[in-house]
């Protein structure tokens, strides 16, 4: 319900080394209508500056005001007129910022609310979209493929913003999402803004379209344009990577407790494995996009899914069945047995916590 002070943000290590650091976007990580809830903005969690970072995980509306009922955009700079799109007026404050501190070393830190609900796009673009909808094709919503221009237009800018300030060259780029496309959610107008196939399902689930997201890294002068790399990586990795890419030991107690390993020696070309046994999720509570209590193991191209509810689990083969559409579970129980045994330590060891049944539950 949010993140509390116990734990040493990326933006608090950086900052106690001199960087400058600033929130531009989604923040999402505090209570709604507590008492305390001042005390979890991104300025009391390391950063020195806040535009538009809330209680709130989607913006009201995309346009100016970003306000539908309670639900709102905030703080932001004075500003702004009928209009205005909200990732524009992201990117503008965003801009200001790299300006400012282009002769210090900075971490931005710029989550866009968009491809978020409620999809809405500028109006121009929704129509130049629409001209080229193929209801053969994969991807057919006009207003989400908008919502990506603008997004696209925006990446664009904060990168010609670099070279023009003569600083792209020393600026570290990481780019990446938090979940998988909506593909299929209730409260979202037609149920399915887009499609993530070849990979299962999308936002809210356990499986590959729910959880696997690109990554792009730009590291001028050590990684290599076009480079690829198939290693799986997870978010938890960035917080050792930029540690490690800025020179910053960071906090020794809060280092000992850090589930991910930094990427710097794929980065570099160095390695081709970080000699990672596995990977994994512990999902304990319910979601609106249908996934129920799970965890999760994968080891190589093996992937097994275990269910709170019932301990029923399910295996896949991503190598031969990207699409988890071949349950392996009843002919490897070798290969079950060994990850749900990998799985019940990581969770031991981590001290996970799991969910009980609700003794008030009725069914409808």
């Amino acid at each position: 319900m949010r993140l509390e002070h116990q734990h040493v943000s990326i933006a608090e290590a950086l900052k106690e080394a001199g960087y400058k650091t600033a929130h531009v976007g989604k923040w999402h990580l505090m209570p709604r209508k507590e008492p305390d809830l001042q005390e979890y903005f991104p300025e009391h969690h390391g950063f020195d500056i806040n535009i538009g970072g809330n209680e709130w995980g989607l913006p009201g509306s995309y346009f100016h005001p970003y306000q539908k009922g309670e639900r709102r955009v905030y703080p932001l700079p004075p500003g702004g007129q009928e209009g205005d799109y909200l990732t524009d007026r992201l990117t503008d404050e965003a801009l200001k910022i790299i300006e400012r501190w282009a002769e210090d070393p900075f971490f931005l830190y710029l989550p866009y609310y968009t491809v978020h609900t409620p999809i809405e796009a500028k109006p121009e673009l929704v129509e130049e979209y629409e001209a080229r909808v193929n209801p053969e094709e994969q991807h057919t919503n006009p207003v989400y493929a908008a919502m990506l221009h603008s997004l696209d237009e925006s990446v664009a800018r904060i990168l010609a913003k670099l070279k023009e300030l003569g600083i792209e060259d020393n600026t570290v780029i990481i780019m990446t999402g938090d979940n998988g496309g909506a593909a299929g959610l209730p409260w979202i107008n037609g149920g399915a803004p887009t499609n993530n196939a070849p990979l299962r399902a999308g936002k809210g689930s356990v499986y590959e379209g729910g959880v696997r997201v690109p990554t792009l890294v730009r590291w001028p002068a050590v990684t290599s344009p076009g480079s690829v790399s198939s290693e799986p990586v997870m978010h938890v990795d960035y917080y050792p990577t930029i540690l490690e890419i800025a020179g910053v030991e960071g906090n020794p107690q809060h280092n000992r407790s850090v589930d991910g390993v930094s990427l710097v020696s794929i980065l570099k070309g160095s390695s081709k494995s970080l000699g990672r046994e596995a990977l994994f999720w512990h999902y304990p509570h319910y979601h609106g996009g249908g996934a129920t209590p799970y965890g999760a193991v994968r080891a190589g191209n093996w992937r097994l899914i275990e269910f709170y509810e019932d301990s029923r689990v399910e295996l896949y083969n991503l190598a031969e069945d990207i699409s988890e559409t071949n349950d392996l579970a009843g002919t490897r129980p070798d290969k079950v047995d060994e990850l749900r045994g990998l799985l019940h330590d990581w969770r031991q060891q981590m001290q996970a916590q799991m969910p009980t049944p609700n003794p008030d539950y009725r069914a409808r």
